[in-house]
């Protein structure tokens, strides 16, 4: 039992990693704090040419998985909060994201395109389990045949199965799963309150079965922490149903690259300057690179070897060659919601 002077406390809680009668891996879940949001706009629009979509809606900011190597970390400077505890502990939710997801698609003119959800953040992370925005907001895209796609690392998403798999069948979603380690020791310390690898599988292989497309991201690759499991990796979601394989380059920018140093001193130090080494020479000499192009990849013979050890397993495995041979999601379903009535100045008679 805490002390009365403790501003933390141990809580129990299912998030995928209870395997058998036994909590071994499981981290403890810090005191999250969820504020209310009120935003003003939803749908976020995306000019880089080394993502694939146009079009992302994101409810929540902040992540409770506590990812070590997030590069949505540095978005909590902005609310003048730490990229580390804070970012992992202060959610801040987007009550009204149905409500305006629904407005911005009844637009005149609006044009649709593939929607990405979830990307700054998982959309599925732990309070999603008590709040529901994601269940809302996918509910909104059946309502008008909007086609989107999810990527997530917690098998909550088993939840909605309910609302995907009609949409699946209209060609109006797919749903990757990023894994990061089939090692449940190294994943619960990369990704302490993340679902553990096993239950990720498991809720692949539940929706492909479904008729749900899934497909998965090695993400990220980390040099001489977990980049030996490439091929495993890709092998077990092929198994579990994943028609579809990429992988991103482990991405250091801003205040990541410190945080990222301490969890290597702290879990990895005798190879910690080994890592940091190899990451400078794919970014060349620095910490990160941010240019379109290389800083999903890298750059240099690390990262060829690495790109040439995803084609030829992705080749082996019979996963699509390039993400232009992906399913692809059909716009032409789309109805646009009514428009939102205006207040009548002489109020509701009925």
């Amino acid at each position: 039992m805490p002390g009365r002077f403790e501003v933390t406390t141990a809580e129990a809680v299912d998030d995928g990693w209870l395997q058998d009668a036994s909590e071994e891996f499981a981290a403890p879940r810090l005191r999250t704090q969820v504020r209310a949001e009120t935003a003003r706009s939803i749908i976020s629009r995306n000019r880089s040419p080394d993502v694939g979509f146009n079009q992302s809606v994101n409810p929540y900011r902040g992540c409770e998985h506590g990812c070590s190597y997030c590069f949505a970390r540095p978005t909590h400077a902005y609310l003048n909060l730490s990229p580390g505890l804070d970012f992992e502990t202060k959610i801040f939710a987007k009550t009204n994201a149905a409500e305006l997801l629904r407005q911005e698609l009844a637009r005149p003119g609006y044009v649709p395109q593939p929607i990405a959800l979830g990307i700054n953040t998982d959309a599925y992370q732990p309070i999603e389990r008590t709040l529901g925005l994601t269940r809302q907001l996918i509910e909104v895209m059946a309502q008008t045949r909007h086609p989107f796609s999810l990527i997530t690392k917690n098998a909550l998403v088993e939840r909605d199965i309910d609302l995907l798999a009609p949409l699946a069948a209209q060609q109006l979603v797919s749903v990757h799963f990023s894994v990061t380690s089939l090692d449940p020791h190294l994943s619960a310390r990369l990704e302490p309150r993340a679902s553990a690898p096993h239950a990720r599988l498991r809720a692949m292989r539940r929706l492909s079965q479904a008729g749900i497309p899934v497909g998965v991201m090695v993400a990220p690759v980390i040099p001489w922490i977990n980049d030996a499991e490439l091929e495993a990796v890709l092998e077990a979601a092929r198994d579990a149903g994943a028609a579809t394989a990429g992988y991103v380059l482990l991405r250091l920018p801003h205040e990541v690259a410190p945080l990222f140093r301490d969890w290597l001193q702290a879990h990895h130090p005798q190879r910690a300057a080994h890592v940091m080494s190899t990451i400078n020479q794919l970014r060349g000499g620095k910490d990160y690179d941010a240019a379109f192009g290389s800083r999903m990849r890298g750059k240099g013979v690390y990262a060829d070897l690495l790109s040439r050890r995803f084609a030829l397993a992705s080749k082996r495995l019979g996963f699509a060659a390039s993400r232009s041979q992906w399913p692809a999601l059909d716009c032409s379903r789309f109805v646009p919601p009514p428009p939102p009535r205006k207040p009548s100045p002489q109020g509701e008679l009925f």
